[in-house]
């Protein structure tokens, strides 16, 4: 049940009515605007949150499994997760509740069943003939710890190894101990004085169901007769064992051991092993043994019909291979085939033509489970190659540093990445389809293309497919190879701002309609991308270095106010560097020998031939300044209807025009606010908006030539207030400020560097994150000083759109949003000149608005609405192909070719207004425009902050999307922010969380649950009525393969397959009740439904026939496991008591 927290409801009470106050006062100054009631849809009702699927390699796997009828493979992970894998598209996330590591998986073979065997000793039998399976029972035991697990094919009896060297007997349909019980003291040599060690090993003999062949770890193994109670013949050797396998025909087996032999020994010829062997030892000269080799994890032992066995084994490497990858060795006949993994071996699998043991095994691929990956070897082929992986496994490829989800594309966006990425793919794969095939696909009722999108630690971006709950890569893109790579740590340059991963990914900006793409990468670089169908080979990368730098300035307040911040007009303190790609850095050190106008990377010189795909536009890259390293950037933004791209840290901002290679702006934050009275001495406030001067907006570099009103603002005029006496004063007494704040503002930046590398590191970071943390809860306490708060203002958020940008505008207008990290919104106008050619001639003209608006907590996201309360998207360009020569007519409509704005506000009347949502750390806000009053407003948490805000469509409306630090997800409506969903999800236990969680369209939304993981999710109760058909099943009626025939001969002589009735050997009849103090059975969610599910094949016929019984039984068999564990508390008190008494017995009084 769920807590009610009257705090929050209180605080949602007043955030509704302060809304509704603030709502009815905008409607009376605006009754004279004819503001309408936009009319909302979206209701509690719509929402309901639930996870979906999980993509990508199972994190720390440690156990595998196989079914050879169903075809499904089953692989548990030292987390107690589960996945298992039918036909490329069937794939199935479920998780053991205590956490435990999986150590060994069995299925039921073609019973739609599973076995888990988990390191804090406990069983469970899984349900999969169900889409969500289930778990029917858990047996706990509580007095040994289970190491080897076997399920004969067929059987209801599973045997149980145990540390301590015993074998216990589960039935696997009631999940209950018998009374047979295989103790080690019985199983090994009277004359022994040692204990055989752990149970590593147990098999029934292919041909005889009542001779059982158990390893012991010590090197013991022991053949023994399940009906007579003793051991037939007992096998030692000097070498510990850690796998044994049968040979079909049941006269002999193999053994793998510590020292890297296998010794294969004949069943009848107890006293020495047939033959030895050393896969990788060096035969030495004189007959002496081969040197030892590293242990043989594991070893199979499969025969054929045609020709010779294989022996398939894992390890065994000689100890001078110092640095070689593990291996997999394949022996068949005089031939040994040693295949390298990229990652070490968990386990592998033999996959086999015949589920039956007593048959010719025809093994035709194998399975091997490493430690970061999946791979399949063809044994069929020459050379052994692998099968291509139709399973999304390469998420980590290199380790995720970003992710961005976007849902109901454009159709033809997968279709173009997929050709372009078909061109990608790896040659030399094995020709037969991939072998795991079982289960069917779920019913599609998603339409809609869904694409993700993940930035990698390498530079690389990988676009993938992700419509329907499935994944599939569609293309690849390699940022790094734009740049110089240094050969070795030696040769690399000095000015990396990161030691490890210098080209990793760290924002990325897309816009699909346009297809253009936007990357900011961890060394204080951005590259802009255009997709081309055609190869191109560039002969100069065209590329930009921006020098942005913020010296902070500080004026003491007479009255103690606080300033507002002043523009720095006429210092020139931090002059953009323009440098073509033809003439590199203007200067590598400054004259006092600090690093300075050099950037972190350096771009290749040499022609660059780029695949069809993204192909660089241009490189932008920031400097060092007098040997402060360029801040990382902290927001990203790219406009394709206007040839923009803009970016900032916390230092400032800059826009680039990409068409033409230009910087447009490049300020401190500070700078942005400007004012014309720099005297005035008045706390900002976000009510009084001012008109500054253009001045310190663009400052040009001189070798650049641009004309002068560029930067000019259309409300300054063309006079500049530089030379009054006034500026003079105030322009000497900056200086002074400057020198005195220098040492501080350094200090700052270097804890501005670390906050923000703390914030986006692209690599793991440590799990024990401490939300507290200042650099993370970003307090804005008042007490702050004004040169700190300032110095650590970074750009959080930038959004392109046509808008009104002033209150007293009559008509929309293109203009860049930025927010900051301490809750300002600034508005810059963008005079954009007309389309075709004129747009490459004319410059584009940026100038402030003078709008400044304040919310509570760092802006994180903006978005506009319209009249109507429909989304107002960017405006964009549609793609094409630009690699191609344009026809004449073709050149005259791209000259009479506008931007696509879909915004129905592109054609309003002068009364109609539009909304501006704006999300930040701590509230919502929703402004009306032109008028600017903020007509609803949302306080979204007081104690904790939102991590991620997206404004998405759901149902043919549109909402708020939050995910809060404290776990919340949260949904507001739109444009009143009334609350709509409030689930407690999963509170941020690392910041992999907080850097790849994202909403998206259509109630979808993923992060990266860990660092080879996607969890995907959904917050839409149409998406959660409908993900049971969605789902694919694991289970599918199959016939199960006929037994091998006997032959004449055998069925006569006695030569076949010897069956045992178990029943008979391990019943409560014969065996009589196991020990109830050594095994608790524990019901599981699944119960008697779960059991009424999975009722039919060999199990399922019992236990159906069984099923009254069961129900009847259920509640004496509660009393009874609650009168189980009574007795066992007893006993333990008991015990304790007696030891007590121990203790004391001999004491006297006085010595208590």
């Amino acid at each position: 049940m769920r807590k009610f927290n009257i705090r929050k409801v209180l605080d949602g009470l007043t955030a509704v009515s302060s809304a509704a106050s603030a709502s009815s006062a905008a409607q009376q100054q605006q009754a004279g605007n004819r503001e309408t009631e936009i009319q909302e849809t979206l209701q509690s009702e719509h929402f309901q949150l639930c996870k979906t699927v999980r993509h990508g390699f199972p994190y720390q796997p440690s156990a595998l499994a196989f079914d050879p009828v169903q075809k499904i493979l089953a692989i548990g992970t030292q987390t107690g997760a589960l996945r298992l894998f039918g036909r490329p598209g069937v794939e199935c996330y479920c998780q053991h509740d205590s956490g435990a590591a999986v150590i060994q998986l069995q299925f039921l073979i073609n019973e739609g069943a599973l076995v888990s065997g988990l390191a804090d000793d406990t069983l469970h039998l899984w349900n999969l003939r169900q889409k969500r399976p289930a778990i029917l029972h858990s047996l706990k035991f509580n007095r040994e710890r289970i190491t080897f697990c076997h399920l004969p094919f067929q059987s209801k009896w599973l045997y149980v190894g145990t540390e301590r060297g015993n074998i216990h007997i589960v039935n696997v349909e009631s999940f209950t101990l018998s009374g047979y019980v295989i103790m080690w003291n019985k199983a090994i040599e009277l004359s022994s004085k040692s204990h055989p060690g752990p149970i590593v090993h147990i098999s029934d003999n292919p041909m005889d169901e009542g001779k059982l062949l158990i390893g012991f770890e010590s090197g013991t193994v022991v053949l023994w007769d399940l009906k007579s109670k003793k051991a037939d013949y007992r096998y030692t050797h000097d070498e510990a064992i850690h796998s044994v396998a049968w040979h079909h025909e049941g006269k002999q087996f193999i053994c793998s051991h510590s020292d890297g032999t296998l010794t294969i020994w004949n069943v009848k010829s107890p006293t020495k092993p047939f033959q030895t062997i050393t896969p990788h030892g060096k035969q030495l000269k004189d007959g002496k043994k081969p040197e030892p080799c590293k242990p043989i994890l594991k070893v199979e032992y499969k025969t054929t019909r045609a020709g010779e066995p294989f022996i398939i084994l894992s390890g065994g490497l000689s100890y001078d291979t110092v640095g070689r990858r593990p291996c997999l060795t394949v022996m068949h006949g005089k031939s040994t085939a040693v295949l390298e993994m990229d990652y070490s071996i968990v386990d592998f699998l033999t996959l086999c033509e015949t589920p039956y043991p007593n048959d010719f095994q025809e093994p035709y691929a194998v399975v091997v489970l490493l430690e970061k990956d999946l791979v399949l070897i063809d044994l069929a082929q020459n050379g052994y190659p692998i099968f291509e992986n139709p399973y999304p496994l390469t998420i980590h490829e290199s380790p995720v540093t970003c992710c961005e989800y976007f849902a109901d594309c454009p159709v033809d966006l997968i279709p173009a990445l997929y050709s372009v990425g078909a061109r990608q793919k790896r040659q030399g794969y094995s020709k037969k389809e991939w072998p795991i095939s079982g289960g069917n696909w779920g019913l599609i009722t998603q339409s809609y293309p869904e694409i993700i999108i993940t930035g990698h630690a390498d530079g690389s971006i990988k676009f993938w497919d992700a419509s329907a709950i499935t994944l599939q890569v569609l293309y690849k893109l390699k940022t790094a190879k734009v740049f110089e790579k240094s050969r070795n740590k030696d040769d690399r340059p000095n000015t990396d701002i990161v030691d490890e991963d210098p080209y990793a990914i760290q924002i990325i900006s897309w816009c699909p309609e346009s297809r253009m793409l936007c990357i900011a990468g961890v060394s204080a670089h951005v590259i802009i991308y255009r997709f081309s169908k055609q190869e191109v080979t560039t002969e100069v990368i065209p590329m930009l270095e921006v020098r942005l730098l913020y010296e902070i300035n500080d004026v003491e307040s007479p009255d103690g106010e606080q300033l507002p911040p002043l523009p720095t007009p006429g210092t020139g303190s931090n002059p953009q560097s323009i440098v073509p790609q033809s003439h590199p850095s203007t200067s590598s050190s400054s004259s006092d020998g600090l690093r300075d106008n050099v950037p972190c990377l350096k771009v290749k010189n040499s022609p660059l031939k780029q695949s069809p795909g993204y192909q660089i536009e241009l490189v932008i890259q920031l400097v060092w300044v007098s040997g402060e390293p360029p801040q990382q950037i902290t927001s990203l933004a790219v406009n394709s209807a206007y040839g923009l791209v803009v970016f900032g840290n916390c230092n400032g901002i800059a826009m680039v025009d990409y068409l033409q290679k230009t910087v447009l702006l490049n300020l401190g934050t500070i700078e942005l606010y400007g004012s014309n009275d720099p005297y005035r001495r008045e706390p900002r406030s976000p009510r009084k908006t001012r008109q500054p001067s253009g001045a310190g907006l663009c400052d040009i570099n001189e070798g650049t030539v641009v004309p002068e009103d560029r930067c000019k603002s259309p409300t300054s005029g063309s006079g500049s207030p530089n030379n009054s006496d006034d500026d003079q004063k105030l322009n000497n007494f900056i200086e002074k400020v400057k020198t005195k704040s220098r040492k501080f503002s350094k200090m700052v930046a270097n804890d501005i560097a670390k906050m923000s590398r703390k914030l986006s590191l692209p690599t793991e970071l440590k799990p024990d994150l401490d939300v507290k943390d200042n650099s993370f809860s970003r307090s804005r306490s008042s007490s702050v000083t004004s040169i700190d708060k300032e110095s650590r203002e970074a750009i959080s958020a930038l959004h392109f759109c046509e808008t009104y940008t002033r209150k007293a505008d009559t008509s929309p207008s293109p203009c860049l949003w930025v927010g900051t990290t301490l809750g300002t919104v600034l508005v810059i106008v963008l005079n954009l000149p007309p389309g075709g050619e004129q747009r490459l001639l004319q410059p584009v003209i940026v100038s402030p608005s003078g709008t400044i608006l304040r919310l509570k907590g760092a802006i994180l996201r903006m978005a506009f609405l319209d009249t109507t309360g429909s989304l107002v998207p960017p405006a964009h360009e549609p793609w094409r192909e630009h690699n191609v020569p344009e026809d004449k007519d073709e050149k005259d409509k791209s000259k009479k070719r506008r931007p696509v704005s879909v915004s129905p506000s592109s054609s309003q009347e002068i009364s109609e207004n539009q909304y501006a949502v704006i999300c930040s750390e701590k509230q919502a806000k929703v402004i009306s425009l032109p008028s600017q009053n903020c007509i609803y407003k949302q306080n979204i948490t007081e104690t904790s902050f939102v991590l991620r805000g997206d404004v998405v469509s759901l149902s043919n409306s549109i909402c708020l999307a939050c995910f809060c630090a404290n776990g919340h997800i949260m949904t507001f409506s739109l444009p009143s922010l009334r609350p709509l969903l409030d689930v407690y999800y999963l509170p941020l236990t690392n910041m992999r969380i907080a850097r790849t969680f994202c909403f998206t369209n259509n109630g979808q939304a993923l992060y990266l649950v860990s660092p080879t993981e996607i969890q995907r999710l959904t917050y839409s109760q149409e998406t959660c009525e409908n993900l049971q058909e969605m789902l694919g099943e694991l289970f599918t009626p199959v016939e199960t393969p006929e037994a091998p025939n006997r032959g004449f001969f055998k069925g006569l002589f006695g030569g076949g397959a010897q069956s045992l009735d178990r029943e008979e050997l391990f019943g409560e009849s014969a065996s009589g009740k196991a020990s109830r103090s050594l095994a608790q059975h524990i019901p599981g969610p699944g119960g008697i439904e779960g059991v009424k599910g999975a009722a039919s094949g060999v199990v399922g016929e019992l236990a159906r026939a069984r099923l009254a019984l069961d129900e009847r039984g259920q509640k004496l068999g509660e009393l009874e496991e609650k009168t189980a564990a009574m007795l066992y508390s007893a006993d333990s008190f008991s015990k304790h008591a007696h030891e007590m008494m121990l203790k004391y017995k001999d004491k006297k009084w006085y010595q208590f």
